[in-house]
């Protein structure tokens, strides 16, 4: 689950050394702790976890999907489950003991996201849950890059991806992530179709400006995808490469920009849209998220921007 707050200043990410625009793991009680010491402050409450976020985005463009994950027999979970199955999304969701996971979302005064995660249950997902059988009748397996932090289970899923014939998708998740995994992501997105990264991750994980970045990037996997905040996105296939550059607007909360991004382009791929229009259509939603707070889009703004992504697709 995402708790969002909205901070007045960074007061708290300093005291609890928590790096501005990156995700940090913390433990329930310090999880805790943080909560109440925000317990003045405006929070606004949604299942999360990026991967979930993507999932949803895609559920409400009208591509069926399902999504695994683990939850606790406690009210979050309850709220995770039941607003999978809302959105129309098959759960297949392991239970534990353990408490379900939770993200405190903090969102700075410029808009920036922070992240302090407690895994709970979430961790416990293993590599024996990934069963034969688990992703049939689905072309794309979508993996965060924060699932890293159990590579046996991440290379599992990769493996089976592939040998079941779907298309398979990493986002990077976070730089931090990449700085710690970095040897092992490199081995592992050989095996990978699609990779999604902004700036910074491109930059850990190559250790080369965005331009650059994504061309290593694309000679490891089938499609790049570099995004470069305000700039909009680098796409790559082979020699191919566009940049969709992105509106300007008032950001509020760039929390869960990234994911419906990955949400929309992979929506025009599995349309046979190009990679500049599959761009568009990610950047179209990122641009839209970033105007409100939290990960999700209201139902209103659903409504105006299914009729751009029809409008995107029949393009000349």
């Amino acid at each position: 689950m995402d708790i969002i707050t909205e901070l007045k200043d960074e007061t708290l990410l300093e005291k609890y050394k928590l790096p501005k625009g990156s995700m940090t793991l913390v433990d329930a009680e310090l999880s805790g702790q943080m909560d109440r010491e925000t317990s003045g402050l405006r929070k606004t409450m949604a299942s999360g976890g990026s991967a979930a976020n993507t999932i949803h985005g895609l559920a409400r463009l009208g591509i069926e999907s399902a999504y695994v994950g683990k939850i606790g027999n406690d009210d979050l979970g309850r709220f995770f489950l039941k607003d999978m199955e809302i959105a129309g999304i098959y759960p297949i969701l392991y239970q534990s003991f353990t408490e379900t996971g939770r993200v405190m979302a903090y969102v700075s005064p410029d808009s920036e996201r922070t992240m302090a995660t407690c895994l709970g249950a979430a961790i416990e997902l293993s590599a024996d849950d990934i069963v034969p059988g688990i992703f049939n009748g689905h072309d794309y397996l979508y993996i965060e890059g924060y699932l890293i932090n159990n590579h046996k289970l991440f290379a599992k899923a990769i493996q089976m991806g592939k040998e079941n014939g779907l298309k398979v998708c990493v986002d990077l998740a976070s730089f931090t992530v990449v700085d710690q995994y970095r040897d092992i992501l490199q081995s592992d997105i050989q095996q990978v179709d699609i990779i999604f990264a902004n700036e910074e991750e491109a930059r850990s994980l190559t250790g080369l400006a965005p331009d650059d970045a994504l061309k290593a990037l694309a000679e490891s996997c089938e499609i790049a995808v570099v995004k470069i905040g305000a700039e909009g996105s680098l796409i790559r296939k082979g020699n191919g490469a566009v940049h969709v550059p992105a509106p300007r607007v008032k950001s509020i909360d760039t929390t869960g920009a990234g994911d419906i991004y990955a949400a929309g382009f992979l929506y025009g791929l599995a349309h046979s849209l190009d990679l500049e229009k599959s761009g568009m259509i990610g950047t179209l939603l990122a641009s839209r998220v970033i105007q409100v707070m939290g990960p999700k889009l209201p139902e209103e703004v659903w409504r105006e921007v299914v009729g751009e992504i029809g409008a995107v697709a029949r393009r000349q």
